[in-house]
Order: structure tokens, then sequence, then C-alpha cells
């Protein structure tokens, strides 16, 4: 006779879909609360809020809390936990389908991590964002962060913009329900200047498309499609990567060296004159 089924129940399923691993461990709370960095001027916004762990400790240290949280099965006492602070505001709605404040303001929170990816894109997206600080899978917080040496593109096309970093690991076992994986806090933050110009993001990120697009087989031969052979060679030379580096292992900072000197005037070609 084959195995009997456990039956799931309604409770099962949302947790399935929604990813929730609510944290249990007050250590690990404090540790996300200290990494947000909360100012009393703040505007904060809360995913994923859940019975609200995170969302008073918050609510001590910032202006005002806006906590998303679209799973009925917890806003029951979310709400209860947020009547008594008045400077939060639940909002039982999608935090994906909202607009992005006006005016500047960060975000926090344990995020659903079947969502992390599209979370973070709407924080990328958002003009006025300060910055996040999002609890996700452990790998993916060190893939985004160059932690195990590797940088994806996704870093490396906003790095000009954004600062990326690991700001602490939170053991599987201050979850409930316990997860497979560790949770890693990952820190993005909105640069107050550019690393470089405005006009010049849009050529920076086709060269890192370029360089991540594979042609060639290496980063060297990528961008020998579209620049001379001897002004790329001089250009991974001055950032100290060989030709055949792998494009994952590329620093930051060395695609900076590289765009700088790729698209900078070229000193041997004449200058047009002008006409008076």
């Amino acid at each position: 006779m084959a195995p009997r089924r456990s039956r799931t129940t309604a409770r099962d399923r949302s947790r399935r879909v929604l990813s929730q691993n609510f944290l249990a461990d007050p250590a690990a709370v404090a540790r996300m609360v200290r990494a947000a960095r909360p100012d009393p001027d703040d505007l904060l916004l809360e995913v994923g809020a859940g019975r609200g762990q995170l969302t008073r400790p918050l609510a001590d240290r910032c202006g005002r809390l806006i906590a998303y949280e679209v799973d009925p099965a917890v806003l029951t006492e979310l709400t209860e936990v947020c009547a008594a602070l008045p400077r939060v505001r639940v909002r039982p709605a999608d935090f994906l389908a909202a607009t992005p404040p006006d005016e500047p303001f960060s975000v926090v929170g344990n995020i659903p991590w079947s969502l992390t990816a599209g979370v973070v894109r709407w924080c990328l997206a958002a003009p006025h964002l300060r910055s996040a600080t999002l609890l996700t899978q452990l790998e993916y917080a060190r893939k985004r962060t160059g932690d195990r040496g590797r940088w994806s593109r996704l870093t490396v096309l906003t790095w000009p913009e954004h600062h990326w970093r690991l700001a602490g690991r939170v053991p599987r076992t201050a979850f409930r329900p316990v997860p497979a994986v560790d949770g890693g806090i990952l820190r993005l933050e909105r640069r107050a200047e550019p690393l470089l110009s405005r006009a010049a993001l849009p050529a920076y990120r086709r060269m890192v498309e370029l360089g991540f697009g594979g042609v060639g087989g290496s980063l060297a031969a990528s961008l020998r499609a579209a620049h001379p052979a001897a002004r790329v060679d001089g250009a991974l030379r001055a950032a100290r990567l060989a030709p055949d580096t792998p494009v994952g292992l590329v620093w930051p900072e060395q695609w900076l060296v590289l765009f700088r000197l790729l698209h900078a005037v070229d000193p041997a070609r004449p200058r047009r004159r002008r006409r008076g």
C-alpha cells in the first residue's frame, strides 16, 4: 500500500506561496535593526511585516513607518500590535504594486524569499530610495555583494549609483518555521553622488552588458568588439586584469577603470578645429 499523504492546510499552502519564515530570535531582530540604522526623521517602508517582530523596534527609532503585509493569516495580529504604535500605518497590500513615495525613504524587511528579485528591482527603480536592508537567503546576499569573490551583472550595472554589502548573517534556527538555509542581511545604499556622471551612465551600462555577454569567450574579446584591441589591452593592464580573467571576477572598481579609459578622449586622435 502506498504511504498515505498528509493533508495540507490553507495555512500550509499560504506559507509555501509567500515563503514566510518569521524571525523568532530577539538577537536576530536586534541585528536587523542595527543594520537598518533608522533615523528619528526617517520614513520607513517595511516589507512583509508579519506579526510585527521588526515593526515594534523599528517604530521606536524612526519618524514614520508603513508596514506592508499581504497575508490575511497574520494581518489581525499585526494590526493589534500596531494599534499601540502611533507612528505606524498598516497597509494590507502587495508591496510590489505600491507606488514609491515622492520623498526620501528607506526599506526594511524580512522579505518573502521567493519575492527577493522583485523587491530588489523595486528598490533599485525607486528614485527617492535612500537604503534597503533586506533579510534574504544567505547565498543571494553573498552573490550580490561579492562575498564569494564573484560579482553579479546586476551589482556591477548598478554600482555607480548603489553600494551593495553583506551586513550580517542570520542562522536558519532564528526563523519559525525553520528554513533549509541561513539568511543574509543585504544592505543596499543609494550613493549621494553617482561615481559617474548621469550622462555617462547609459554608456557604462552598455559596456557592462557587452562584457557579460560572453562575445568571443572572454572579457577582453567582448570589449574588443566595440573598442580597438590596443586600447582594450591597455585598459586591462591599467585595471590589473589578465586578458583571460572571467568576467565574474572583475571588481566593480575595475569596471569603472575600464570604462573611464575606454571612453576617454584618445590623446593620439587629432581634434577637430572649431569653425569661427
